[in-house]
């Protein structure tokens, strides 16, 4: 078990280079596995005529594991990617021997939040996403004080998002529209979980995330402070520190 991986799903509209500021401090204790999702990054959408769904985001990540020969992680995810964790959660439990849940929610969404995805979803398949995306999201993304003193990390994030291809961004979009709650899920689930939100999310606020730490069974949360939804661009360090924390694999 100490040698179990660490499997990390990267957040929406990125792919998973928002991993690159914690991977020296992770790869020195664990082996660390960070794919880019269907659509996004590096891996291409595939055609399969059926309708968006966070399904089938999971069975991308249990061939992974296939295909690595790896029956079990420690699997966890930044907001898109801790929704495709309880995905996969859902849908083989007995791979998963921990949760690492970063700035997301165990609810699904309103119809008000599904109703703007999906109008997202539409403008990023007609127009692509360059040039409107970022400028949306990235006050959203990032807190106040990051956007006004850290310009690089700005940038940074407005370069991940402007490369990504707008049908993939569509395709997330309508498939987190349509998630299911996983309240009742994370409650049944008896493995190891660290919960970790920054103090000024306003996407997936602390209160929801302290709401699902107490949900799990086994539950841990922390909070990081100054930082809003993509806390391990934010404050890598403190990120990095909080699972090598926690990790309970002796």
């Amino acid at each position: 078990m100490a040698d179990l991986p660490l499997v990390l799903l990267h957040a929406f509209p990125v792919d998973a280079r928002m991993w690159r500021p914690l991977r020296d401090g992770l790869t020195m204790r664990h082996r660390l596995i960070t794919p880019d999702q269907r659509g996004l990054g590096r891996t291409p959408l595939p055609e399969t005529g059926r309708a968006p769904s966070l399904d089938d985001a999971a069975r991308d990540v249990l061939a992974l594991l296939d295909k690595l020969g790896l029956d079990q992680v420690v699997l966890g995810g930044c907001s898109m990617g801790g929704y495709v964790t309880m995905a996969v959660l859902r849908a083989a439990p007995e791979r998963v021997a921990g949760l690492v849940l970063i700035d997301t929610k165990a609810t699904a969404d309103t119809p008000e939040a599904a109703q703007a995805r999906r109008e997202l979803a539409g403008r990023a398949e007609s127009a692509g996403v360059s040039g409107w995306l970022a400028e949306s999201m990235v006050p959203n993304l990032l807190s106040a004080e990051t956007r006004q003193t850290r310009p690089e990390v700005v940038e940074a994030v407005r370069e991940l998002i402007d490369s990504q291809l707008g049908a993939g961004v569509a395709w997330a979009a309508l498939a987190m529209a349509d998630r299911p709650d996983s309240t009742d899920l994370l409650a049944a689930t008896e493995v190891p979980a660290l919960v970790v939100v920054g103090e000024q999310d306003t996407l997936t606020p602390p209160g929801a995330a302290r709401a699902m730490a107490e949900s799990l069974p086994r539950g841990e949360l922390v909070v990081v402070p100054q930082a809003a939804h993509l806390t391990p661009v934010e404050a890598p360090a403190m990120i990095t520190e909080a699972i090598l924390g926690w990790w309970p694999f002796a």
